[in-house]
């Protein structure tokens, strides 16, 4: 079986194309996959070490920008469609999976042109504009949310989020593989595969406060390393080892795991991770990209599995942090609550999807 893997803009929509491959794969024994999409956002990285060949898709964003951006973004997404052809056409698979983000449409559209069979994944609850595109171009429709199928014309089926099994691992385990100490309170925060320099800073003035609290473990993107290491620096040498950034951490899975609460953004990983991990958190949604964040924050939240904290509010987020880090009793609640909301089988489930387009 062969399968072409369409997605890009971030690491929400790579991540599911990548946990759909490899339950395919469990099931299914050897499959031929590659990888189409942008090349300007770390996709390539994410999908290296996978062993599949990536293939260079142009695309753009098309929300949120001025007229000419807008223009240059529609001319350089349908410019993404002819090495998008070409690369279909070298592989023949015999399914695509769009997973979205910009960096899928001009793939989607490329299978539609070649009459493949197209499957699109809608990750976010809120699903963008090239998910909703797609869907009309599609064989079969899956989303992670009953609220996502919704809004999605034609329908489809709920699959949940495909998970990366790398999140089958438990609290103690991964907490001897990160040599962080048993019983130490953890907070973690990350802001995406890009970082989130508003909650940088945010942690930043909070710093010293937070890491007489806990272990603070923090993912800042590349842009934002060296600010961070100057904070790092900055702090009373007792508080210093209580502190550590990175830019990228590729065992976040273990990390999220052995943490006691998270900041982070709600792209659409949120939704599979926070419940697979079993991990309270504050959710701090972007309000670019149409948005969308907030309804992936709002529902967790109306779950009981997070709390939300508005960009404008991030001055009120060391007390937020610290009720929280103090009241194990909440943290168990919202814990819980993540668990519930979660469902283990979506990467099985779109597996599953794949396989019967590829059949027809």
């Amino acid at each position: 079986m062969r399968v072409a893997l369409a997605a890009g803009g971030t690491a929400g929509h790579v991540y599911p194309a990548l946990a759909t491959l490899a339950a395919l794969q469990a099931a299914n024994g050897p499959v031929e996959a590659c990888f189409l999409g942008p090349d300007d956002r770390g996709e390539r990285a994410l999908v290296r070490g996978h062993g599949i060949p990536f293939e260079a898709v142009p695309a753009a964003a098309l929300r949120d920008r001025s007229t000419l951006a807008l223009a240059r973004g529609l001319a350089r997404t349908a410019i993404g469609v002819v090495p998008a052809l070409r690369a279909l056409r070298r592989f023949r698979p015999d399914v695509v999976l769009s997973t979205g983000g910009y960096g899928s449409f001009p793939p989607s559209v490329a299978a539609r042109l070649l009459r493949l069979p197209l499957v699109v994944f809608a990750p976010d609850v809120e699903p963008g504009v090239a998910v909703r595109a797609e869907a009309r171009l599609a064989t079969r429709v899956a989303a992670a949310t009953e609220a996502a199928l919704a809004a999605l014309p034609g329908g489809g089926v709920v699959s949940g989020y495909p998970v990366r099994a790398d999140f089958a691992v438990g609290r103690a385990e991964a907490r001897a593989a990160l040599g962080w100490d048993a019983d130490e309170p953890v907070l973690l925060v990350a802001g995406a595969t890009q970082g989130a320099q508003a909650i940088n800073e945010a942690l930043w003035r909070a710093l010293p406060r937070l890491c007489e609290a806990a272990r603070v473990a923090h993912l800042t993107g590349k842009a934002a390393i060296t600010e961070a290491m100057a904070a790092r620096a900055a702090l009373p040498e007792r508080l210093r080892q209580r502190y550590r950034p990175d830019a990228f951490r590729a065992d976040l899975p273990a990390m999220m795991a052995a943490a006691d609460l998270a900041v982070m953004r709600a792209g659409a990983s949120v939704l599979g991770e926070l419940p697979a991990a079993g991990l309270p958190a504050l959710l701090v949604p972007g309000a670019f990209a149409g948005g969308h964040q907030r309804g992936n924050a709002r529902w967790l939240a109306g779950r009981g599995a997070a709390a939300i904290v508005e960009e404008a509010e991030l001055e009120t987020i060391e007390a937020r942090i610290l009720e929280l880090l103090n009241d194990g009793a909440a943290r168990a609640a919202m814990a819980a609550a993540a668990r519930a909301a979660g469902d283990a089988g979506g990467a099985a489930r779109l597996a599953a999807i794949l396989r019967e387009a590829a059949a027809r």
